[in-house]
């Protein structure tokens, strides 16, 4: 029987990346979504066979500018509180700790390019072991503490909540297991004001990614691959 993954995408070039050949693969018929433009309040919480939040360059708390995020965080408690597969990235992950009743924060500082993760030992003993010693790609300003009853998988020295879990049906990422590769190009032109904000060469993050990203992706995909075997066996 086919499944459906639905994406909700703030903007246009952080989409599910590497994620969705994965999905498909797994026999996901993947829809998106685009908030603020799409009524995210006609999708029913529990009809979704797997919801994933994807990253943006807004913060989870700009309900004032953004009212869009009032209906976001609703769907994604609801989707939370039945314990359906949810899967959040960046400011995905943002929005389900701000769902979960979490602070959502500016961090202490932007955390921009490839970097390795710790691991806890909750996160080498799931999905993310595949993602030991490899150079994640990080993009983001804000940080969040860790919701109650969610487990810990990874940190940085910047960011001490990278990924967390509740149970096998709620992963979270701070980073950005996802992305890279050849649309990389999207979001150094995306992203050239924040770049020029905090001092950081489009070309040192070109030459990065030409590098790191493919075992950024690869290690991803398994993660992810791992991710959804896990929810096939409950």
């Amino acid at each position: 029987m086919t499944k459906t993954a639905i994406a909700i995408r703030h903007i246009a070039f952080e989409d599910l990346g590497s994620f969705q050949t994965v999905l498909e693969a797994a026999g996901y018929t993947v829809q998106y979504r685009d908030a603020g433009v799409d009524d995210l309040r006609a999708l029913r919480a529990d009809t979704v066979d797997l919801l994933a939040v994807l990253g943006g360059p807004i913060g989870a708390y700009q309900d004032d500018d953004y009212p869009f995020l009032t209906g976001e965080i609703s769907l994604i408690e609801s989707r939370l509180a039945l314990g359906r597969p949810t899967l959040g990235i960046c400011l995905g992950a943002q929005l389900m700790a701000r769902a979960l009743g979490a602070r959502v924060y500016p961090g202490p500082a932007a955390e921009i390019g490839w970097a390795p993760v710790t691991l806890t030992d909750a996160g080498r003993a799931g999905p993310l072991r595949c993602l030991a010693d490899v150079a994640m790609l990080h993009w983001h300003g804000d940080t969040f503490d860790l919701p109650e009853g969610a487990e810990r998988l990874a940190s940085t020295s910047i960011c001490a909540n990278q990924a967390f879990a509740i149970g096998r049906n709620t992963l979270a990422f701070q980073f950005h297991p996802e992305a890279g590769g050849r649309d990389f190009e999207r979001w150094l032109i995306g992203h050239a004001s924040e770049l020029a904000r905090v001092g950081l060469s489009p070309q040192s993050l070109r030459a990065d990614n030409a590098r790191l990203s493919a075992a950024n992706i690869a290690a991803g995909q398994h993660c992810l691959r791992a991710w959804l075997e896990e929810l096939d066996r409950q």
